[in-house]
């Protein structure tokens, strides 16, 4: 979701989401994560998969507890774990200095990009060529706040689908979007392509609360397990296809 930017919580926000979270039983490990984003997350007969999820069902198997997933804003994921409401946010968040003050982030899974979609007649054929351009981005996203620091204040979506799909239908020049993400989006759309040249290289971690340090010391063993014996691997090829 997702370089994402999550903005300040307001107090009271916090402070409903502490309460909502208080008394949660201990077996269970609460992931938060907004389920439109796929191969990461999303939803499917029902269900919310994808590769954050099934690295969370690892490291649950290995703590012994049962992971319960929950849908919600993306922009509300990081408050979440920030006030207890949930154990960790999974939800394709890259790692930037700001969120590194507010949360505790796991070792890096992943390696991602942001990448530009533009129509196939599209006369874009770069970065520089966005000045001026009608720029749509997923609200809350790296690529959000990438293109409203160095381009232009971009049109803002909850979602990357409802983004792509404004510029399939000639509303916006152009969308900026994680990388694979957008070629999960761009099949559906075959007068789309993405641009050889990407934004930005970022990298995803898990999001815990500061507090935490024992579950983030138990996440990182997990990661770097899978990533040892190609279990990490197995997960992303299991959702993004070759």
């Amino acid at each position: 979701m997702k370089l994402k930017l999550i903005s300040a919580v307001p107090a009271a926000l916090l402070l409903v989401f502490a309460l909502s979270g208080c008394g949660r039983n201990d077996d269970r490990l609460v992931m938060v994560t907004e389920a439109t984003f796929p191969p990461y997350e999303f939803r499917e007969g029902g269900k919310i998969v994808g590769i954050d999820v099934d690295l969370m069902k690892a490291v649950a198997k290995k703590t012994g507890r049962e992971l319960v997933v929950e849908d919600m804003s993306f922009d509300s994921v990081i408050a979440a774990v920030q006030a207890g409401k949930a154990d960790v946010a999974a939800s394709g968040i890259t790692v930037t200095d700001e969120r590194k003050r507010q949360v505790g982030f796991s070792h890096p899974y992943v390696t991602a990009q942001q990448v530009v979609i533009v129509p196939k007649d599209s006369e874009i054929r770069g970065s520089a060529d966005l000045k001026g351009k009608r720029i749509g981005v997923q609200h809350g996203t790296t690529g959000d706040l990438y293109v409203t620091r160095n381009i232009r204040e971009p049109e803002r979506f909850p979602n990357g689908s409802l983004a792509v799909a404004a510029l399939d239908a000639g509303k916006l020049d152009a969308v900026v979007l994680d990388g694979e993400p957008s070629k999960v989006h761009v099949a559906l759309h075959e007068n789309l392509v993405i641009l050889d040249e990407p934004l930005t290289t970022e990298e995803y971690a898990i999001a815990v609360n500061r507090k935490n340090t024992a579950l983030l010391e138990e996440i990182n063993a997990v990661i770097d397990e899978l990533r040892e014996n190609g279990g990490l691997e197995k997960i992303k090829a299991k959702y993004v296809k070759q």
